[in-house]
């Protein structure tokens, strides 16, 4: 009987005991690898992730590379209690902010029957989308905790031990580990600084990146509005000159790594001319005795001439020993009326856009673009009202380490540029082709290497006969000998019609501003054609210009606006 009675006391614990929970760690420290094509990431910081049942961290740990300051902190957070997560930045100087996301607004989770073992978890498989990715998640509800690496791909109920995105760039766990009391602290912040929306958060982040030149802002160019002084080289004040159709200022810009990427952004809005204009964004140089900055201050005779064989004198259109033509940052073509106008002219089914942006990659202008320097942007009209401008230079950083490279030595050599931004002064258009090359003579000096020629082309002449409208070829020569040939030619200008209220409608539907054109749109910018100079030897050498240029009608006559530099580097 006393047999019977142990055995039923022992059957009773044995019955308890498999009824009592588990017990499971309160956190668990997990370490993750990417892997990418099959193979092991190798260096730099691995992904790190603090969970425990009801909250997780993630960051990026064992990062030993010396970071921008203007890299944020950024940690992210799940609470599985308030089912949210909470994206957290911190900056190099103390501030920190958050977004928070509901469980909700992540991709949905489709579980699948497959299973796997992964560091002797028993997982789970489950499959979503995002953004057209591919995403395959295995988690496990062994280990009693939970969190995940990757919480955009959505979140599990359970600890995430490995991420696949399209079968080929996984984030893999390596180890998990119960930590000891003594080793464990919060795992949720008590504070998390100013919250944010997403798409806010993001932009704090990125622009603390970047580095951005406020070069002018909302400044009218138009015709009559003159400020000139001839003796002033104070900085970041703005001159306007050639009876205010130019607009110029010395501002200082950062000293950046090679690596940098640099965009040119133009905001324009019409403030009372209807047509569209020529543009420019440019940047004197001062690498010789003589700059186009005397010109602007004094007048086109200051400049050195160009004499072509139609017996005109070009001024300050290209480089000799004494004087470097103008830089051309961007050339940009201004649309019929934008802003302005939109009220003035209704069209059946078209909303009109209210400026325009051009925004560029001119990164390797960087040699030319640091430092102090004098630039200045240019829009032919004869309105008082004219336009108005806002000009930014956007420095993007290449790497997140700071680099202890010395940056490389570069040769710069403007050579032409027939764009007469003194136009409202007298400087000729470029008129001197057809019968004639532009011609341009300059010495490499020794070890310059990997040249190109950055070249910019617009034909005009805005009749039917008229260069803008006609197909032209342009030939550019080296030493004698054809360096490249090529039609600018634009017919995507129709796509543009938002951008130009004030651009006249024809009687078959047709309006002015859809015509193809040479090399340009109104509304648009232009973008640079670039041409290798493998074998360019140190010595003198001569660059032509060829373009067949068609002929004057009445009063009316062709030009081409071209800009020529080359770019190259020291051994």
């Amino acid at each position: 009987m006393r047999k019977l009675y142990l055995l039923a006391i022992l059957i009773a614990i044995s019955v308890l005991g498999n009824a009592m929970p588990k017990k499971y760690p309160e956190v668990v420290s997990v370490s993750y690898q990417t892997v990418v094509n099959g193979k092991a990431r190798t260096g730099g910081p691995k992904t790190m992730l603090l969970c425990s049942p009801v909250a997780s961290r993630s960051w990026s740990g064992n990062d030993s590379r010396k970071l921008l300051p203007t890299v944020a902190s950024e940690t992210s957070y799940v609470d599985f209690n308030l089912k949210k997560t909470f994206q957290v930045a911190r900056f190099s100087d103390g501030s920190v902010i958050n977004t928070p996301l509901a469980f909700s607004e992540y991709p949905v989770l489709t579980e699948t029957n497959e299973t796997a073992v992964i560091l002797g978890y028993n997982c789970k498989h489950l499959k979503t989308s995002l953004r057209s990715n591919a995403i395959d998640i295995w988690y496990t509800t062994d280990s009693g905790v939970k969190g995940t690496p990757a919480m955009a791909y959505g979140i599990p109920d359970g600890l995430v031990l490995k991420v696949v995105r399209n079968g080929n760039f996984e984030i893999v766990a390596t180890e998990v580990k119960t930590l000891k009391q003594k080793d464990t602290e919060p795992i949720l912040l008590s504070e998390m600084g100013e919250s944010l929306e997403l798409p806010l958060y993001k932009h704090r982040i990125t622009e603390n990146l970047i580095t951005t030149v406020n070069i002018f802002t909302s400044e009218q160019i138009s015709f009559g509005n003159e400020i000139v002084n001839p003796t002033d080289t104070e900085s970041e004040k703005t001159f306007k000159y050639s009876a205010g159709t130019v607009i110029l200022k010395k501002v200082k810009l950062p000293v950046v790594p090679d690596d940098t990427q640099l965009f040119i952004e133009l905001y324009q809005h019409s403030n009372g001319d209807a047509y569209d204009r020529t543009g420019s964004v440019f940047v004197i140089p001062e690498d010789k005795e003589q700059s186009f900055l005397e010109g602007l201050r004094t007048g086109t005779a200051s400049l050195p001439i160009f004499q072509a064989k139609n017996g005109k004198s070009y001024q300050g259109v290209v480089a000799t020993y004494r004087f470097s033509p103008l830089v051309e940052i961007l050339r940009f073509f201004t649309s019929f009326g934008i802003g302005q106008f939109n009220d003035k002219v209704t069209v059946f089914g078209q909303q009109w856009e209210d400026s325009t942006l051009f925004k560029q990659d001119v990164s390797e202008l960087l040699p030319v673009l640091q430092g102090e320097r004098w630039i200045g942007v240019f829009i032919g009209n004869y309105d008082k009202g004219g336009h108005k401008a806002s000009l930014k230079l956007k420095y993007y950083p290449g790497s997140m380490e700071i680099s202890d490279k010395p940056n490389k030595k570069y040769w710069i050599m403007p050579l032409f540029n027939t764009l007469n931004v003194m136009e409202m002064s007298g400087q000729e258009y470029g008129t001197m082709f057809g019968n004639d090359s532009l011609k341009v003579d300059f010495e490499v000096p020794a070890g310059v290497k990997n040249v190109q020629m950055r070249y910019i082309t617009t034909g005009h002449g805005g009749w039917g006969g008229g260069d803008e409208f006609n197909q032209k070829m342009n030939t550019v020569l080296l030493d004698g000998n054809v360096l490249f040939q090529f039609t600018p030619w634009r017919s995507d200008c129709a796509t543009f019609r938002k951008y130009n209220p004030a651009s006249g409608n024809f009687w078959n539907g047709v309006t002015s501003s859809d015509y193809s054109r040479s090399g340009w749109c109104p509304g648009t910018a232009t973008n640079p054609y670039y041409y290798p100079i493998s074998e360019l030897k140190p010595g003198k050498h001569q660059v032509k210009v060829a373009i067949p240029l068609g002929k004057s009608e009445g009063g009316s006559f062709s030009a081409w606006n071209v800009s020529g530099m080359l770019i190259g580097e020291y051994e």
